[in-house]
């Protein structure tokens, strides 16, 4: 038997700072870049009950673990459960089960953070976000931890929700939040925009995007949603968490391709080739970038196993047996 740490939610609510996790997942990039395996998510859709089964997963050979996501969303409970397994990279023996729930906007959030940092201006100081739920929230908290911001301008349909979210991330952040009413509102001379929703169509004109912004669009991980224009995506260096969704579940891009707005060439790198330093990203202070994020193993497993090293030092967790192959699949 081998003694594997399960992580309730419990466990990992509060454990890590934004800047722990942004950390983690920038390292996990890093190695991605260098030739660390990973793979685009599987989604497989049911109709009746209405929901949605997903996979992903990444092994980080420096960071000494390997593991993903299995979720469900949707069915007949209309909820969503996150189950991460974390496996020992060198012996593949298991190292933790976690409840995922209570890290996912941190952990996507660092992704998306990780992103700014590597494509956004230094100087960037001004945040237009549109969305205003728990994503929102960690997308923007992580971003605060890499770039030193003045003015966030947050819009989402609901005037309530923009409002309350305004009225939250004031009280934790030290730049100025304001709910705005439109998104054009929100982006007008903004330095950074995120978008973390779950759209169909785009949220805004890509027309009115400064030069020398960056966006970070992180609620388009399937062929049918679309955060961003065609005309966004065609003035933009555009960057991919892993290069194989271009053509599988990056909604945007797929529709701005099929448009003809932009060729199948158009993405510049995956964002862990940047990191690592093999891929050029922002070349002047007056490109567009964007980071298309569509969630992957690598920032799941690197938040997962930061957040593990951290349980055990403060003695977290209960312990369950798993039985080994070699032990169970005894043929009788």
């Amino acid at each position: 038997m081998t003694e594997t740490v399960f992580l309730t939610s419990d466990d990992v609510t509060g454990l890590a700072t934004p800047a722990e996790y942004v950390d983690a997942v920038r390292d996990g990039y890093r190695q991605r870049g260098e030739g660390a395996p990973a793979e685009p998510r599987t989604m497989l859709e049911r109709d009746e009950p209405r929901g949605m089964l997903t996979t992903y997963a990444a092994i980080l050979p420096e960071t000494g673990a390997m593991g993903g996501y299995t979720y469900s969303a949707g069915f007949g409970a209309r909820d969503a459960w996150f189950v991460t397994p974390l496996f020992d990279a060198d012996s593949g023996e298991p190292l933790a089960l976690v409840d995922g729930a209570s890290m996912n906007p941190f952990k996507t959030g660092a992704a998306g953070a990780v992103g700014v940092d590597a494509l956004a201006r230094d100087d960037a100081e001004t945040v237009a976000i549109i969305g205003s739920g728990a994503q929102a929230r960690g997308q923007l908290r992580a971003v605060d931890a890499v770039r030193d911001l003045d003015t966030v301008w947050v819009y989402s349909p609901t005037k309530e929700n923009r409002e309350r979210f305004a009225g939250r991330m004031n009280e934790r952040l030290d730049a100025s939040v304001a709910a705005v009413a439109s998104s054009a509102a929100a982006i007008e001379g903004a330095d950074v925009v995120i978008t973390a929703t779950t759209a169909s169509e785009p949220v805004f004109d890509g027309d009115l995007l400064e030069p020398g912004a960056h966006v970070t669009a992180m609620g388009q991980y399937h062929p049918e949603r679309r955060e961003l224009d065609a005309t966004a995506v065609a003035r933009s260096t555009y960057v991919l968490d892993l290069r194989a969704r271009a053509t599988r579940d990056a909604g945007s891009l797929i529709r701005a391709v099929e448009e003809g707005a932009v060729g199948e060439d158009h993405v510049r790198a995956e964002l862990g080739e940047i990191v690592a330093g093999v891929a050029e990203g922002r070349t002047d202070d007056e490109e567009i970038t964007v980071f298309d994020s569509g969630g992957t193993g690598i920032e799941t497993v690197a938040a997962a196993h930061m957040l593990y090293e951290k349980a055990l030092d403060a003695g977290l967790g209960t312990t369950v047996d798993l039985a080994p192959a070699s032990e169970a699949l005894t043929g009788e």
